[in-house]
């Protein structure tokens, strides 16, 4: 996101969805469940946002996609609406899904792995230098 944006004073449904690459649909529930403090609404009622408002949404997009519950994603906004002195408690919240993330990166390291080993041993019985073989099919 850039600052480009910031001089803007409200933004559309559409126009949020644009910046932050949101669906239409997951802006829409997020708000709906409550994750997106202080959207505003303008004369016709329609959900409108603040720069403000964009920069929570890419925190909460980055928090969905280290596979932040929903209820986890609530408890860190309700703890960061408490101020600075909860600080501690939602860095202790980040450094659990730090490790987490941590953990699947060494899993998808092992499927790449796997999967370059696996081509290069398709790659031996194309070319030959390999007799084929497979664990599926018994002798």
């Amino acid at each position: 996101m850039t600052n480009d944006f910031s001089m803007k004073k409200y933004y559309t449904m559409k126009e949020t969805c644009d910046i932050t690459g949101l669906t239409y649909d997951a802006l829409k529930f997020y708000c709906n469940k409550g994750l997106v403090p202080f959207h505003k609404r303008d004369k016709n009622n329609r959900r409108i946002f603040t720069y403000h408002n964009l920069g929570w949404l890419e925190s909460l997009k980055t928090l969905k996609q280290c596979d932040m519950s929903i209820e986890e994603i609530r408890e860190y906004l309700d703890s960061a609406m408490k101020g600075k002195s909860t600080i501690p408690e939602r860095r202790a919240m980040l450094e659990q899904k730090e490790k987490d993330v941590r953990k699947q990166i060494i899993q998808l390291k092992q499927t790449l792995d796997f999967i370059a080993w696996k081509k290069s041993l398709y790659d031996d019985f194309i070319s030959g230098k390999r007799d084929y073989y497979t664990n599926l099919i018994e002798d």
